[in-house]
């Protein structure tokens, strides 16, 4: 590991653990503010949530592309206001969909998404300290496949964060999700590091994260342990990755990397 002088660290599963319970209430919080808005019960904008949520990971993640919450909200107010979801095998056309909302409808929808998420997501303390050490060496970005920037940007300034990070690069913005090379370079331009082995890259999803980081020269490590239930997706299987090191969680870095745990 010697020469490295970036690191980029996943969100979700790897800085933050995200079973499935946490997860749901926060959809669950967003239902209760939408049925003012739209009229609708919130097990109704739950379960349409959860189905044009399935939608785009089918249709969105094989083609490297983030399953943005924007669009899936638009679709949301659209079939809870009467227009029919496509038949399978079809897709929505998102053009014709702007009658059925307003924008500060929407906006609406996603920050309320936003608060409950960074309300319902506990901060883990050992990892502010941990990134303040990793500082003093090295240049640090979150490197993050999520389909609301918003979220991870609140999240990141309500824990501290953003003190000790040089970048937050989130595939929501970027619109190309981990492993695709687009959003490894455009982290390293953010980070003004030359991308290749001078960067490491830490996260919990061989496909997306071991092989995506190696596809474009970094180095991988990969945090071995999240939990079982974890709604979030994966990345496909990658059974050959070798990753450059291998950790059961991401504060077992620092003594992976020579410094002295604990210690600014």
């Amino acid at each position: 590991m010697d020469g490295i002088e970036a690191i980029t660290l996943d969100f979700g599963n790897t800085l933050v653990p995200f079973p499935a319970a946490p997860m749901a209430n926060v959809v669950r919080l967003t239902a209760e503010r939408a049925i003012d808005l739209l009229g609708c019960s919130a097990g109704e904008f739950e379960r349409v949530w959860g189905e044009e949520r399935l939608r785009q990971f089918a249709e969105d993640v094989p083609e490297g592309r983030e399953a943005d919450m924007d669009v899936r909200v638009v679709r949301i107010v659209a079939r809870l206001r009467g227009r029919s979801a496509p038949p399978p095998g079809a897709r929505w056309d998102d053009a014709a969909l702007g009658a059925y909302c307003e924008p500060l409808e929407v906006a609406t929808i996603l920050g309320t998404y936003a608060e409950a998420f960074v309300r319902n997501t506990p901060v883990p303390p050992a990892i502010g300290p941990m990134l303040g050490r990793l500082a003093g060496r090295y240049k640090l970005a979150i490197l993050s496949n999520w389909p609301l920037a918003l979220a991870v940007e609140r999240f990141v300034d309500r824990a501290g964060w953003g003190r000790h990070l040089t970048a937050v690069v989130v595939s929501h913005r970027v619109g190309f999700i981990k492993p695709r090379p687009e959003i490894f370079r455009i982290a390293a331009a953010e980070l003004g590091v030359t991308s290749g082995p001078l960067i490491l890259h830490v996260g919990d999803d061989l496909g997306a994260d071991v092989v995506g980081a190696q596809n474009v020269g970094w180095r991988a490590a990969w945090v071995r342990l999240k939990p079982e239930d974890s709604p979030l997706p994966v990345g496909l299987p990658a059974p050959d990755a070798k990753p450059d090191m291998v950790i059961d969680s991401v504060v077992d870095l620092e003594p992976l990397l020579g410094l002295p745990v604990g210690r600014s």
